[in-house]
């Protein structure tokens, strides 16, 4: 038998806004990636998955195994994985799902571009960018560097006359000038916490979470730009 801790299903709770289902695999690994295949996620577990196996509905699965309150265990046949609750006494058959109906992560390890931006994001920060973006409704957050500070400002890339906020996060050490753009949706979709971001002009950013095994890489958006100090 297998049990799932909470920080696990903290992890499958958040995947759950990033893509509706998920493929689970035999080890200690989870990933993830956005239909639009703009987001891509991977986690290292504790507890070690024994099969693979597909999940369409994945807040379905986990309203299943919320229903038992006394942490759970699950048993794994052929089809189904059986989620063992009430002592014992309840044996809720899960049925997987085909791969096919699943929009799936890549199955070899995602490699980081060299990144030429790396700054610390804290959680109160971060809780305070995703805050500002939904109070003043801004689609968009920027990364930006006037060669001095490094700051993220929430705006609206297409209305200038938009609300917008701007939070200084550290200072700049490279003289580097830029200004990297994120859909807010998406940034809004990494799990609360500690981050060390690394951008890098090809279009790719990294968010590692400083306390958890968990990183995420997020794609920039059109108007992105970077200009190194002295060009």
């Amino acid at each position: 038998m297998m049990k799932l801790s909470d920080k696990t299903l903290g992890v499958l709770k958040n995947y759950a806004n990033i893509n509706q289902g998920i493929m689970f695999k035999k080890g200690k690994v989870l990933k993830t990636v956005s239909s639009h295949k703009n987001i891509l996620s991977e986690a290292t577990i504790t507890e070690d998955i024994p099969a693979d196996f597909g999940v369409y509905d994945l807040n379905n699965f986990l309203s299943v195994v919320s229903l038992d309150q006394d942490d759970p265990d699950f048993q794994f046949d052929d089809k189904h994985v059986v989620i063992v609750g009430r002592k014992g006494r309840s044996k809720i058959k899960y049925r997987f799902c085909e791969p096919t109906m699943i929009v799936l992560p890549p199955e070899k390890d995602f490699v980081m571009p060299e990144p030429e931006i790396k700054f610390n994001l804290s959680a109160e920060d971060f809780d305070w960018i995703t805050k500002a973006s939904s109070v003043l409704s801004s689609p968009h957050v920027a990364i930006e560097s006037d060669g001095i500070t490094i700051n993220v400002v929430t705006f609206n890339s297409q209305d200038d006359s938009a609300h917008s906020d701007d939070l200084e996060i550290s200072k700049c050490d490279t003289g580097d000038k830029y200004k990297m753009i994120f859909k807010t949706e998406n940034l809004v979709k990494v799990m609360a916490g500690n981050y060390k971001v690394s951008i890098s002009s090809k279009g790719v950013s990294e968010f590692k979470n400083k306390d958890v095994p968990l990183t995420y890489w997020i794609s920039t958006e059109t108007g992105s730009k970077f200009v190194a100090k002295g060009e």
